[in-house]
C-alpha cells in the first residue's frame, strides 16, 4: 500500500529552569498582567526585540507567550513561591519545532533569557518533556488498538483491555489510539487531517504541501479525504524517561543522548499486522510502524520541514481570516434576514448597514486604536 511521510520531527519540547527572575522583570511582568486584567485579554510588554504577550491569568505565576513559532513560558513569583514549583517553565511550540527544530528552539530560548535578563546556568535546565512526530499521507489505514503491542503495566487514563490502551472514535469511524502516560512513554496515532481542519491549523498543510511539491506532487484537498488522510505517530518522552532513566538534563544532552531515548522507545512496543497466530509477540510488524522507527532511530537533531516561520503564520492568519469572514458573513444574513430584507436587497442591505456600524464605532466610548489593541490581544503572531 502506498504511503508518503509529509512531516517529521519534534512536537512538543518543555524545559524547566531553576532560576529566579530578577525583581525588575517582576515588577513589568506584575505590572502587564495588571493591565491585562483590566483589558481582559493578553497584554504585550516588550524587552529589546522580544515581546511578550503576558496573559491576564489570576494563578500565582506569570504565564506569557512568544508566539506561534516561540514558547509558552510560566514564571513564578519569587515573592509568593510555590513550594517544590519550578522557578521557569518553557513550553515550545510545534510550529516552531517544525520549521526551525533544536537548532530554533535553542536560540530563542537563550535570545528570550538574555533579553528579559534572568541568570542562568546549563546546570540548572531540566527537560520534562519531548514529543517525536512523523505524518503519514495513508488514507487506507485506520488505527486498531488490538495491533499495539505494548509492555506489560502499559495505562492510560482509561482502560479499554487490550494492553490497557485507548481508543477515541467519532461515530463509528476510530480518529485515535493512545498508549502509554504523558510522565513515562506514550504513544500517540491519530487523525491529524481532522484536527487541521477542526482546529484551522492551516500551517500544518503549508508544511505538508511543501513536501508534496518537493516530490513534484499536487498539493492536498482536504475536503477529500480519500486523498489527503493524514495519520500521525507521535512518540512522547516524559521526565521519567528523559531525566530519571537517560540523564537528560541540557541542551547538550538533549542533543547526544536524545536519539537513544527514542531509540529505545520505539523499541518497546510495536504496531503489528494481526495473524491467526494466538501469539501476538510473533504478528509482524506493520509498514507505517517499521518505517516511523527508522525515522525515529535516525539523527534527530537534523529535522526540520524546510519551510519559513513566516510561511506558517501565514497560513494560520489567512485560515483565521478566512473563518471570521465567513462569521461576519453569517451575522450578516441572520441581520438582514430579522430586517425582512429580500434576496434583491441584501447587497444593498450590506452597503447601508457598514456605514451604521461606522457610526456606531465612532460613538462608541473607546477609540478605534484602543479596541483594536484590545482585538489584538487574542491574537500573537509574531
Amino acid at each position: 500500500m502506498s504511503v508518503q511521510i509529509l512531516h517529521r520531527g519534534f512536537d512538543g519540547l518543555k524545559f524547566t529552569v531553576q532560576a529566579e527572575i530578577p525583581l525588575t522583570l517582576r515588577a513589568e511582568l506584575a505590572a502587564a498582567r495588571e493591565f491585562a486584567k483590566k483589558i481582559g485579554q493578553d497584554c504585550y510588554t516588550q524587552f529589546g526585540e522580544t515581546v511578550l504577550f503576558v496573559s491576564p491569568s489570576r494563578g500565582r505565576n506569570f504565564l506569557a507567550r512568544t508566539g506561534e513559532t516561540g514558547a509558552i513560558w510560566l514564571f513564578q513569583d519569587p515573592l509568593d513561591r510555590i513550594a517544590f514549583n519550578p522557578a521557569i517553565t518553557v513550553d515550545f511550540r510545534a510550529f516552531g519545532l517544525a520549521t526551525g527544530g533544536l537548532d530554533h528552539a535553542e536560540q530563542h530560548f537563550r535570545e528570550v533569557m538574555e533579553a528579559l535578563e534572568i541568570p542562568y546556568g546549563e546546570h540548572q535546565l531540566r527537560v520534562t518533556r519531548t514529543d517525536f512526530a512523523v505524518d503519514f499521507l495513508a488514507p487506507w489505514f485506520e488505527p486498531d488498538r488490538c495491533c499495539l503491542i505494548a509492555p506489560p503495566g502499559t495505562s492510560t487514563t482509561e482502560d479499554t483491555g487490550v494492553d490497557e490502551t485507548t481508543t477515541e472514535a467519532r461515530g463509528a469511524r476510530v480518529t485515535g489510539l493512545r498508549a502509554g502516560k504523558i510522565a513515562n512513554r506514550q504513544l500517540a496515532i491519530y487523525d491529524k487531517r481532522l484536527e487541521v481542519m477542526q482546529k484551522a491549523k492551516h500551517g500544518w498543510l503549508t508544511i505538508w504541501n511543501a513536501e508534496r511539491a518537493r516530490c513534484g506532487e499536487d498539493p492536498l484537498d482536504l475536503t477529500d479525504q480519500s486523498t489527503s488522510q493524514v495519520w500521525r505517530f507521535e512518540l512522547r518522552l516524559g521526565s521519567k524517561q528523559l531525566r530519571n532513566k537517560f540523564e537528560i538534563h541540557s541542551w547538550a544532552d538533549v542533543r547526544a543522548k536524545l536519539g537513544d531515548a527514542f531509540r529505545d522507545a520505539v523499541q518497546r512496543m510495536r504496531y503489528t499486522i494481526p495473524t491467526h497466530d494466538s501469539n501476538r509477540a510473533r504478528w509482524p510488524t506493520h509498514e507505517l510502524w517499521q518505517t516511523f522507527a527508522e525515522t525515529v532511530t535516525t539523527d534527530l537533531t537534523e529535522h526540520r520541514s524546510g519551510v519559513s516561520p513566516s510561511d506558517v503564520v501565514l497560513a494560520n492568519r489567512t485560515a483565521k481570516m478566512r473563518e471570521l469572514d465567513r462569521q461576519i458573513l453569517g451575522l450578516f444574513f441572520t441581520r438582514a434576514a430579522i430586517s425582512e430584507v429580500g434576496e434583491n436587497e441584501f447587497f444593498d442591505f450590506m452597503d447601508r448597514h457598514t456605514a451604521t456600524l461606522r457610526d456606531m464605532s465612532e460613538e462608541h466610548p473607546k477609540t478605534v486604536g484602543e479596541r483594536l489593541q484590545k482585538a489584538a490581544g487574542k491574537y500573537c503572531w509574531v
